[in-house]
C-alpha cells in the first residue's frame, strides 16, 4: 500500500489557483530551456521514500482543508548552494480533487496513510468541484462538505 504525504498550500486560496500556479511554473520552465516538470523544495527527505514513489500523493491542505492531491513521482534531496540539506519532491502535473477533509495547521509535512486519506471526488461529485471556491469553503465551514 502507497504511503501518502500531507502538507500545507501556503499563499493559495483554491484548488484553482494552485492548479494556475503549477501551469505558470511549468510555461516559465519550458520557455527557459529546462525540463518540464513540477516540483515542492522542503527542508527533510521523507525516509519512507521507496512507499511513496510512483503510488502515492502529495494530498494539499488549503484553508483548513484537503482538497486535492497530486501524485509524486520522485523524491530528490540535494543541497542548495547556501550548503543546506533539502529535497524536491517532484509531482505530476495533474492536480486531482478531492473530498474535503477537515485539517489544524501544522510546520512541515506528515506522512498520511491510505485509510486517512480523503477520496478523490469521484463522477457522483462533480457538482462539488464544479462550485466556486467561496461556496465551497463556505459549505466546508457549515461543515456540509
Amino acid at each position: 500500500m502507497a504511503l501518502n504525504i500531507l502538507k500545507l498550500c501556503v499563499g493559495c486560496d483554491s484548488v484553482e489557483e494552485l492548479e494556475a500556479w503549477v501551469a505558470h511554473r511549468l510555461e516559465e520552465r519550458r520557455r527557459n530551456g529546462e525540463p518540464v516538470e513540477h516540483w515542492h523544495t522542503t527542508r527533510m527527505v521523507p525516509t519512507r521514500a521507496d512507499e511513496i514513489i510512483g503510488a502515492g500523493s502529495l494530498y494539499w491542505v488549503i484553508k483548513g482543508n484537503v482538497q486535492c492531491r497530486q501524485l509524486i513521482t520522485d523524491i530528490r534531496p540535494y543541497i542548495d548552494p547556501e550548503g543546506i540539506r533539502r529535497c524536491r519532491i517532484v509531482l505530476d502535473a495533474e492536480i486531482i480533487h478531492t473530498q474535503w477533509q477537515p485539517r489544524r495547521p501544522f510546520q512541515g509535512w506528515r506522512y498520511l496513510k491510505p485509510e486517512d486519506a480523503p477520496a478523490d471526488l469521484g463522477v457522483g461529485a462533480t457538482g462539488i468541484a464544479e462550485m466556486s471556491p467561496e461556496l465551497r469553503q463556505e459549505l466546508a465551514e457549515l461543515g456540509l462538505l
